[in-house]
């Protein structure tokens, strides 16, 4: 999930970022500190998106950097367990696959594709389900529900597959498709008399 957080920290604005426009100096020491790095609690950061206020800034004895107290905004995107996502599958191993949802790649592990005996296809890159020969391969747009999160030192995301309309929206429009051709009314054979 996406969310706008705000935070409050002490930024340290080093000697080189000085001669800049202090909003300038403290955005770019802000992004080197927290741009693009993992937090348990706040999720991917992604983008420092406003500063709402710059505090007075200190020196310290030794330390030729100025600090200010900063609060500001930031754009970051946090999993949450059971949240449907979309992405795209970005890679095909033998054991599952990997999905760009966000910032981050989830793993589908291969008995979590969908509701069939799912085997490897290593010559097509590609996942097959025995009975239903669905397939899923790389570049195949798809949706799935988030049920494991690590944010520890990896970013690990485990997702499924295995639930009503999840998958590549191709099977559940082939699911409906033959639901409906099932249920038509079939035609009468009696011949004129």
């Amino acid at each position: 999930m996406y969310q706008i957080v705000t935070l409050e920290d002490e930024i340290s604005v080093p000697p080189a970022k000085l001669g800049k426009e202090l909003n300038v100096g403290i955005k770019e020491s802000i992004v080197d500190k927290y741009e693009g790095k993992i937090d348990n609690d706040i999720g991917v950061v992604l983008a420092i998106t406003e500063i709402n206020n710059i505090g007075e800034g200190t020196l310290r004895p030794g330390d030729p950097s100025v600090h200010y107290p900063v609060r500001f905004q930031m754009l970051t995107w946090m999993p949450k367990d059971q949240e449907l996502v979309e992405g795209e599958v970005v890679d095909i191993m033998e054991w599952g696959a990997f999905i760009r949802i966000g910032p981050v790649d989830g793993l589908i592990h291969i008995s979590q594709v969908m509701d069939d005996f799912v085997s490897f296809d290593e010559k097509g890159a590609q996942l097959i389900g025995r009975a239903s020969r669905r397939i899923l391969k790389v570049g195949d747009r798809v949706r799935a529900r988030i049920i494991t999160i690590s944010l520890k030192e990896q970013s690990k995301v485990g997702l499924t597959m295995r639930q009503p309309f999840l998958g590549n929206p191709k099977w559940a429009e082939e699911k409906v498709e033959k639901k409906e051709k099932a249920e038509a009314p079939k035609k009468s054979k009696a011949k004129p008399k």
